[in-house]
């Protein structure tokens, strides 16, 4: 709009300029030193308006996020009554807006008084040598009224082209922004090689020396690692905050820059498979449930590529078929967003059922158990021994007592794995990571 603006006043300007110059030739000699001045003044406010303009918008992108992260994290921020260091925070970040803001409108009324000042400059002009040239008989009185009517065109249409081109400019802004983005590196989603169809048909993960950070420049997060994981076994990861439980896990689907050694997957390298046929092979449970708006069939089988029947059992196998039933609209019965209409401990069941029914042979669940209750976590835990027996499960534990139960444990400290056995003989070493790790929780649970 403002471009198409710019081109339509600069076409009015120049057609003003043309009567009064086919009116009084000489008028274009007094006006080459306005457009001179004009021009100076055109680059000094652009110039300005374009790095105020820049300011502006980026001072206003961290009220939208941090208005943005407020409504959706409003129940903690009442939970730990820091409403008030919330408001003082969005407060500042609008202030500081706000300043840019102010400069940038107090700019375009700097441009504006010295536009109308030399506008009237230009229409004084008009006036003196029409009038100058009626009066010695060279010009009708009409032409006179023209020369002096055109010449007020002239003064508006030179502020609006003025602005305009400042307004474009500083649109660019945007284009800027959007090229910015455009430039930062993406992910490697082409391949060099295609596994097959069955492929993965065991589940056998092997990692070999694996370095990774979580961009160039960064210090790496994990050392090393070198493990071999046997098809269908439960392998539960634990250690201190920090130590890499969930880096490596995001490894494994190419999230992060893992800069040396290599990772396979029954025998294929994942570093030279296209990333969406390594994820689409892999299932994952984060600690966050994640549903979308729609109905439940669509957040089971969002690719429709499952009957009935398999969604009914994916949902008893997740103890889920009984609420489902009872719903007046059963698998068409709606999901809000993010899932609110149902309890958390419900969300990650259904994230269970639909990793169920995409029959990945490798499911990772990452602190899957962290935000539910005892009860369910139990029920999870029973559902990964049984629907899951035939596939390799990787879980990384909030409660110690989770991982109990798995073929193997690998225990991380500093991004180094500094442990690598079954429970049993972890919690006999007393030197060991994990025995402490369960001391600390829920040792008791031991028993059970």
């Amino acid at each position: 709009m403002s471009l198409n603006f710019f081109l339509r006043v600069s076409v009015a300007c120049l057609a003003a300029v043309i009567v009064n110059t086919v009116v009084a030739w000489y008028f274009i000699i007094a006006i080459i030193p306005i457009f001179i001045l004009y021009l100076y003044i055109m680059r000094f406010f652009v110039a300005t308006s374009r790095e105020l303009q820049r300011l502006e918008s980026i001072s206003r992108s961290p009220v939208f996020a941090h208005f943005s992260e407020s409504l959706g994290g409003l129940t903690t921020i009442r939970a730990f009554n820091v409403q008030e260091t919330f408001a003082k925070n969005i407060l500042a970040k609008i202030e500081k807006n706000n300043v840019a803001y102010l400069y940038l409108q107090t700019s375009n009324r700097w441009l504006g008084t010295r536009l109308d000042f030399i506008g009237s400059l230009i229409v004084l002009i008009a006036g003196v040598v029409s009038l100058g040239s009626a009066y010695a008989g060279e010009l009708a009185p009409s032409l006179v009224g023209l020369s002096i009517t055109y010449a007020l065109s002239i003064s508006n249409s030179l502020n609006w082209v003025i602005r305009q081109a400042a307004d474009v400019e500083m649109q660019m802004n945007a284009i800027e922004r959007t090229s910015h983005y455009t430039s930062i590196d993406s992910e490697p989603y082409e391949g060099n090689k295609e596994p097959s169809e069955s492929w993965p048909d065991k589940g056998l993960i092997t990692l070999d020396n694996v370095h990774a950070r979580y961009a160039k420049g960064l210090d790496p997060v994990l050392h090393g690692v070198t493990v071999t994981l046997e098809p269908t076994q439960k392998i539960g990861i634990c250690g201190r905050t920090g130590s890499g439980k969930s880096s490596l896990t995001l490894c494994l689907f190419r999230v992060i820059d893992m800069f040396k050694g290599k990772i396979s997957i029954d025998g294929e390298d994942i570093s030279k498979l296209s990333l969406t046929t390594l994820r689409k092979h892999l299932s994952i449970i984060p600690q966050d449930p994640v549903l979308f708006n729609g109905s439940i069939r669509f957040n089971l089988d969002p690719f429709v590529e499952q009957d009935d029947d398999d969604l009914w059992r994916s949902l008893e196998i997740s103890q889920l078929k009984e609420v489902v039933s009872e719903l007046e609209f059963g698998l068409d019965s709606p999901v809000t967003e993010g899932g609110e209409n149902f309890s958390v401990g419900q969300r990650q069941l259904f994230c269970l059922a639909r990793a169920f029914l995409r029959k990945s042979k490798i499911l990772i669940m990452d602190e899957a158990t962290a935000s539910i209750d005892i009860e369910t976590d139990d029920i999870v835990q029973s559902i990964v021994r049984t629907a899951f027996k035939d596939r390799t499960v990787i879980t990384i534990a909030h409660r110690v007592s989770t991982i109990l139960d798995s073929d193997k444990i690998i225990t991380l400290d500093n991004g180094r794995m500094v442990e690598f056995d079954d429970p049993e003989s972890l919690l006999e070493q007393e030197d060991s990571i994990f025995a402490s790790l369960d001391n600390r929780s829920n040792s008791y649970q031991i028993g059970k």
